[in-house]
């Protein structure tokens, strides 16, 4: 008996090998409108749960933002947490300005402070950028600030700031 299980656990493991590398070269199959639905109802849900402060959609087209809007509001107004829409989402060590260019994207936020805390914080790194003060230093002040409003742990903000991640990976391009 402990060889035929030990067989099917093996058979098993193959099958899911072989299904996933299927799976793996189907990414065109996916439908982009309820991959970014589903991202969003799960950033949504991590920030009524207090597991983020701040949380943000995949970066949306205005066209795609027009047809995702209503469904975002159902899920924020489902979950009681609030929403911003962001035209132009601040850049930092994050993600690269390639990353949101042409883009918007929608903020979750469980309180006012929250977003206060964000829509501070972009003004502060425009002035910097404006006067010209928005150096090496500030530019690493500026992404940690983000970074920990985005609830990072201090190791990944160290690894975002070493040029690890550049930007973060979105199964599905846009």
């Amino acid at each position: 008996m402990g060889i035929k299980v030990r067989v099917r656990i093996v058979n098993l493991k193959i099958e899911r090998k072989y299904r996933y590398m299927a799976i793996e070269n189907q990414v065109d199959d996916i439908d982009h409108f309820s991959f970014q639905l589903g991202m969003i109802n799960c950033f949504v849900e991590m920030v009524a749960c207090g597991v983020k402060q701040l949380a943000i959609s995949p970066p949306l087209s205005a066209s795609q933002y027009e047809i995702i809007a209503p469904y975002s509001e159902r899920i924020v107004n489902g979950f009681g947490i609030g929403s911003y829409f962001e035209n132009s989402l601040m850049v930092t060590v994050l993600q690269s300005a390639e990353f949101t260019r042409n883009k918007c994207s929608i903020l979750y936020f469980k309180n006012e402070i929250t977003l206060r805390f964000y829509l501070e914080l972009k003004k502060r790194q425009t002035r910097l950028i404006e006067s010209d003060h928005y150096g090496a230093e500030a530019q690493k002040e500026i992404s940690i600030a983000f970074m920990k409003i985005l609830s990072y742990p201090p190791d990944v903000i160290e690894a975002k700031l070493s040029g690890i991640h550049p930007d973060p990976f979105i199964l599905i391009e846009n």
